[in-house]
This record gives structure tokens, sequence and C-alpha cells, in this order.
């Protein structure tokens, strides 16, 4: 397959791109250009990466510079066989990502009899069953009756344990972590106590809390559990974004060498090696017997006048059929929106060359791309979208040391132990870290009832919130998952909800009827409880704003736009005047994205992680907001907004930039 780093038409013929099949010629893959494109002098001084953006009506081409055409083309042609360019065409504009299939649920066993039973040993043996079934609430519930010693059971330790273990395997880590509290100090004798720390150490990790893992780690008799010990530092150690929190850590457990041997790796691998820290590395090889080879940093990449930048979307050129063209239609418009940024970036005196490759629907043509030698060669990577092949790609960034930005997926998973790797958007965990800290700081109680919906994603927000939520000293009276199967389920589902008695309401669901179905359990109860929701109730024809208007309802809104700030307007007019069509979310996407980490390129060089670290969110040229603080890999900035006198107001502004 050809890379479409020679496909390079001027952005104003996007147009053109999904009108006709391109024919693929059958030849070795071309290498990027390694000289930049000549580039027109800006009238004025370079920009600062403080400025805003500049809009630049002509394109400038990736790999030979092209004119622009004086008038974006709205003839429909076919893109030449040998052509240098290929950009895609814009139909409608998609309103999301094409949507999974949901999984098929698997039918449960029957529940254990006596349920509830008065019998310790019968609520005993239930909740060892419940847990073999993978009901971990039931088993909770099950157990926890027979676990303090007022209960007098003999096997009560065993039966603390078993209901740590059921909320750990929940993600229920504040719960785990109280038991076993208890278990080690009401029942410090119990020869199982070594278990109870190992998964102690795991809560810890699971929380964030690193130090105290390692401190209750080492609490564990030596010559016991050393094998799972090492594994379980293997595992969560590399996850540690914080250089400064490492540093402390080496210090403060120095014969650790599974600690000695990650941070090690950091240094070399993961581009946060800095002079000042070559008589550190050297001493931790020397100590530990590492493998001077594997441990020595690589060169640091010299700063360039102009970078390469590989774009992997499933572009499907393969596929011409208009049914694949409308659902790779956020293709489209994310592509479209990097080439604007990248006329920006030339315009500033920040050159980036755009070299774009069709990934395909199947990760198969994905390894087909990574196996071209010139991929290697790029400064940073662009995608892909799916969660199969980031995957594929995260680890080619790691091994080659190329800094790789997934553009749409908020899945926190996938930027774990990975230095090379970062989301531009906020994972779901980081948005429910982020609600709590704005509850907490907005909401005078310090209570919540969070209800969210059966998804994976739905899930570990709850879940994430819960924990955040009370590690800041609120408290969530109820975590309940809502049956949307149906309207009527859904309906039961929060029919006994008592909204009285909490100070806010977190509503993790994208379901239409739940909003009205909570406005009518609240005017049942007379009660106004302020509640924080997803930004897609604002497009719900089920909602009125007027109703938004006057509750006390807060939305999460990452992708949230000042339609009347100055960049935004900018860019839709020049979007609008190339394309012909509005700019959807995923252009403004591909524009934010591109102009951002561009300029980090510029300021920094391709290894700029250290310095990204360094710095706290800024104003983003289009969005609210971007930034990756203390070794963050997603953003962590999430805005919150407000309807007032039915305009979004954003509650936490960030500076200019």
């Amino acid at each position: 397959m050809r890379p479409l780093s020679r496909l390079c038409l001027p952005t104003g013929l996007l147009s053109l791109w999904l009108a006709a099949s391109p024919v693929w010629a059958q030849q070795a893959p071309t290498k990027p250009a390694t000289t930049p494109p000549k580039t027109t002098t800006p009238s004025a001084a370079p920009k600062t990466t403080t400025s805003a953006p500049s809009f630049n009506k002509s394109a400038t081409t990736p790999g030979k510079a092209t004119p622009a055409p004086a008038k974006a083309s709205t003839t429909t042609t076919a893109p030449a066989k040998t052509g240098s360019a290929t950009t895609p065409t814009t139909a409608a504009p998609a309103k999301s990502v094409p949507p999974r299939p949901a999984p098929t649920a698997k039918p449960q066993p029957p529940l254990p009899q006596h349920m509830g039973s008065d019998d310790p040993n019968m609520r005993y043996q239930n909740g060892k069953t419940l847990i073999d079934q993978e009901r971990y609430d039931l088993a909770m519930q099950e157990l926890q009756p027979i676990t303090a010693p007022a209960a007098q059971f003999v096997r009560g330790p065993e039966a603390a344990y078993l209901y740590a273990v059921a909320a750990s395997r929940a993600k229920k880590w504040a719960e785990a972590e109280q038991m076993l509290n208890l278990l080690r100090n009401e029942y410090s004798k119990w020869p199982g106590l070594s278990d109870a720390l190992f998964l102690q150490a795991q809560v810890s990790f699971e929380q964030s809390e690193p130090d105290n893992a390692l401190q209750v780690l080492s609490q564990i008799p030596a010559g016991k559990l050393e094998a799972e010990r090492t594994a379980m530092e293997a595992t969560y150690l590399p996850r540690i974004k914080d250089k400064v929190l490492f540093q402390t850590l080496v210090q403060k457990y120095p014969q650790d060498a599974t600690l000695a041997r990650t941070y090690a790796g950091k240094l070399a691998n993961d581009g946060w090696y800095t002079e000042s820290d070559k008589s550190q590395l050297n001493q931790l090889i020397t100590q530990f017997n590492l493998d001077k080879a594997r441990y020595t940093p690589r060169p640091t990449a010299v700063k360039k006048s102009s970078y390469n930048v590989a774009v992997l979307l499933p572009f499907e050129f393969a596929d011409p059929s208009w049914e694949t063209r409308r659902k790779n239609q956020f293709v489209t418009d994310l592509y479209a929106g990097l080439r604007l940024a990248q006329d920006s970036l030339q315009r500033e005196g920040h050159p980036v060359q755009l070299f774009a490759y069709d990934t395909g629907a199947d990760t198969l043509q994905l390894k087909q791309v990574l196996a071209l030698p010139e991929l290697a060669s790029m400064d940073m990577i662009i995608g892909p979208v799916y969660k199969s092949g980031s995957k594929l790609v995260a680890r080619y960034a790691q091994q080659r040391q190329i800094v790789c930005v997934n553009p749409l997926s908020q899945d926190g998973d996938l930027v774990l132990d990975n230095g090379w790797h970062y989301l531009f958007e906020p994972s779901y965990t980081t948005q429910a870290k982020q609600a709590a800290q704005f509850a907490l700081t907005t909401f005078p109680s310090r209570t919540a009832i969070v209800l969210h919906d059966n998804s994976r994603d739905e899930t570990t927000f709850a879940q994430a919130y819960k924990t955040a939520y009370e590690a800041l000293g609120g408290k969530v009276q109820m975590l309940r998952r809502l049956d949307a199967s149906s309207d009527e389920a859904l309906e039961a589902s929060i029919t006994d909800v008592d909204f009285r008695s909490t100070g806010h309401l977190v509503i993790v669901s994208d379901a239409r009827k739940i909003g009205p179905l909570v406005f009518k359990q609240m005017q049942a109860q007379s009660v106004r409880v302020p509640i924080i929701t997803s930004a897609t109730w604002l497009d719900n024809p089920r909602v009125s704003l007027g109703q938004l208007n006057n509750r006390e309802v807060y939305f999460i809104h990452p992708k949230y736009l000042d339609r009347t700030a100055p960049g935004v307007r900018r860019f839709r007019q020049l979007y609008m005047l190339q394309q012909h069509l509005p700019p959807s979310v995923f252009a403004f996407t591909g524009f934010e994205l591109l102009y951002y980490f561009g300029q980090q390129l510029h300021q920094y060089g391709p290894s700029f992680q250290q310095n990204l670290s360094a710095s706290g969110p800024v104003s983003g040229a289009v969005f609210q907001g971007i930034g990756y603080p203390a070794g963050a890999h997603d953003n962590q900035y999430v805005p919150f907004t407000k309807l007032t006198r039915l305009e979004l107001e954003v509650l936490n502004p960030v500076g200019l930039r």
C-alpha cells in the first residue's frame, strides 16, 4: 500500500476526496521528505506559543510545496493515480463516531440459597459462591455482617478478607481499604495477614498512593510472596507519571530493586532523562547490576526547523461506497482540521509536514503501515482512532520513542505504562476526578448519589467518581446501575431513590428518558437537587433548555466551544470558505490537536514529555483548555458549564493562552 505523503493537495481541495475511488499504485512506499518545503515568510515576526493561532487562507502542502488555488474548487473529480495530493471530501458532518454493537450479556447462574441467613457459616459460604459468580456487590452484602469482632464468628478474619477481595474486584477501593484496616487492627494474629497486606498494597496502588503501597509491601515478612510482590511493583510502578514523586520513592526505598529498575527505565526510555540525572542513573546501574546498554538513554533529538507528523486514520479508500464515506465523515473532518492547523503553524514560522496513511478498518492494514521503514523517522504520530489499533501504535511508539497522540479516545487504560502515548481527550477517570473536585468546591453538602448506565465507560466514570469524592472527604450514599433496556425499566431503576437525602446527584447516562424521569421524581418529592451530568443532555429533545436553565444542572463539557470567541469564529469562517460546510466538532479537534502539539515540537523538540509535564493547563486555540501537568498523559482540563439566562457559562475557565 502507499502512504499519502506524496499525495498532498492543498486543503482547498479537501472537498474532492471522497467523491470517487482512488486507484492505488502497487509500488514501494516513498520516504518522507527530509528537507522542509519553502514557506512563505510571515508578514510579521513569528509568534510565540502563547499567542493566538493565525489562520492562513492559503494551504501549506507537505512534501513538495504546491501553491493553493485561489478559490476552493467545488467540482467533484477523482484524484490522480500518482498525483501530488489526496484530501478527503466533506459530506454532511457526522454527529459522532459510529457506535459499536453492545456486548451480549452472559446468563447468570442461580443465586445461593438462604441469602441473608442468620447462620454466619451459611453467609460465609454464600459470600464465597457470589465471588466465584462475579456478583461482588451481593458478596459484600452477605459477608459484611460477619466480619466485625462483635459478630464473634470464628472465621471472621477470612470473611473480612473475602469482603476486601470482593470490594477490590468491584473496584470499590475505599470499602476494600476500610475492611483491610479492620482486618489488620482487629485480627493482627491471623495467619493469612500477609495476603491481606498484599491486597492492601494493590488497593493503595489503584488509589494512586504508591508510597503507601510500598510501605505496606515492606511489612510482609521476608520470604513470603516475594515473586508476587515483584510482579505487582512491575505492574504498577511504570504507571507513575510524576518524575519528582518517583525520585522521592527511590530515595525512600533505596534497596527496592524493582523500583530502581523501573525508574532507570523511565530515565532511559520514557523521555525523562536530563544531564542532571546522569550520576543517579549510573549509580542505579552499578548498584543493581543493570544492563548498561539497555539503560543508556538515546541521544536527545536535535531541534529542527520543520517536523514530520504521521497521520494514521481509517480513510478506507478501498471502499468507495456511500455508506462507508458517510460512516467515515468524522475522519474527513478530523483531517481537514489538521490541515488548517498546519496552515496556521506554517504562517507562524513553525512548519510541520503531514504524512497521511490509510489504516483501513482492521489491524491488518495498520500492521502494514507500521512495517514501513519511513514511519520510524517521524517526529510524532497522530492516530489511530479505534482501540485495537491504538494498542498496536502505542507499542510501536514506545519502541521507536516517538510521541503518539490518540485524537478521540477517552480510555485512560491506553496510556498506562507508556511515556510516549497521549490522549488528546480527558479520560473518563480524569473527568470523574475533576467532577468530584468541582462538586466538593461547589456544593455545601458533601453527600452524593451516583446513577450510571451499564456500559464499561459509564461504570468506570461512576466508580472513579465515588473513589475520588470520598478521598476528598465526601460520601457517595448510593452507587446504582441503571437499566436502560426500556423506558419502563429505566423508570423502575430510580423510583425508590430518595433525592431528599443527598447533597447532589451525578447521572452518567445518555438515555433520553432519564432527564424527564429525574425531574418528575424530584417534583414528586418536592425537592431540587443539583445535578452533574453529561453535556449530551443539551441535545436531548425530551428536556427543554428552559428546564435545564431553571434547575441546578451542571454539565461535564470537554468539547465546549464558545461560538463568540475570536479563534472559533475565525476557524469556522475559513473552514466554510474551503469546505462549503460548517465544521463539526471533529474538525475543531483536529485543529486544536496539531496546533498545540506542533507548538510543543517546535519549542522543545520531539521528546517534550518533561516540559509538557511541568506546565499546567492553558486555554486552547478553539477549545477551552488543554494540559498534561504532573506527568499526566490524558488532557487534565475538563470544562464545567451551566445554563444562565439560556446561555452556557463556563464555571472553571483557565487563564488566557
